[in-house]
């Protein structure tokens, strides 16, 4: 059958890992028995092809819907469409049950649930269309930040430093920048201008993640707390911009 008026009837499809081709498994389950199985998302149409069934991650893999792409400029300009700002970040629809550990099988605990937001990098996931709509799917390790509508389900989640959280063995920086190095006297120093490219790579912890899940299942301790004035290694952190302040996610 043609593409375009092929059916597919399946009471399970499963997304799959990133690829150039479109994966499909038709009438299995691969969602752990032990763990809360994620709501189903009915779909009719995957990339274009007619399906009838559930749509869901495997593995590690996370169905994100995608935040709008901003149609203009913070100053008011209008952007044609190569030229719109694609946000990576958005709501949680689904997650996949997490991946084996190699030595022991225990499974990593997916690190957010549906309904939280996310911020992740911006040349990860693949982008997919269910039903006409734009989804991104992510990797758990993906993931720089997560953050939900602090407390109070009537609110739109924003974030701010009161709703960012960080995922399995990351932590969230404060860096210093060159401009915001003072001498003794108190005066601000700045570098001459172009002559210091680099990324910020010192600043204070101000989020700790809940640590990496070892063989034994049990989450290893964070060698770092809140408040540490840390140094990292130049490019290693990935930057995340919240309110106005510069951020940088760091995995230990």
């Amino acid at each position: 059958l043609a593409a375009s008026t092929s059916t597919l009837n399946c009471s399970t499809c499963s997304a799959f890992a990133p690829s150039a081709r479109q994966q499909y498994k038709i009438g299995t389950n691969n969602v752990n028995k032990r763990r809360t199985a994620a709501p189903p998302l009915n779909a009719k149409t995957l990339e274009g092809w007619k399906i009838d069934g559930i749509v869901k991650p495997v593995n590690n893999f996370i169905l994100i819907q995608k935040e709008k792409e901003q149609s203009q400029s913070d100053g008011g300009i209008l952007l044609s469409n190569s030229a719109k700002i694609k946000k990576t970040e958005g709501k949680v629809i689904s997650t996949g049950p997490g991946k084996a550990h190699p030595d022991s099988g225990k499974l990593f605990p997916m690190p957010v649930s549906p309904g939280e937001n996310v911020v992740y990098g911006k040349y990860d996931g693949t982008e997919i269309t269910i039903d006409g709509n734009k989804f991104s799917l992510i990797r758990d390790d993906d993931i720089l930040v997560k953050y939900s509508a602090n407390g109070n389900e009537s609110e739109s989640p924003s974030l701010t430093t009161e709703t960012v959280e960080v995922v399995n063995d990351c932590v969230l920086v404060s860096v210093r920048t060159k401009e915001e190095e003072t001498s003794s006297s108190g005066l601000i120093l700045s570098a001459p201008g172009g002559s210091d490219k680099k990324r910020p790579s010192t600043g204070t912890v101000v989020k700790v993640g809940p640590g990496r899940m070892g063989a034994s299942g049990e989450l290893l301790p964070m060698g770092v707390e809140v408040g540490d004035e840390v140094k990292f290694l130049d490019f290693a952190g990935n930057e995340v911009q919240i309110g106005d302040d510069d951020y940088s996610v760091v995995k230990m």
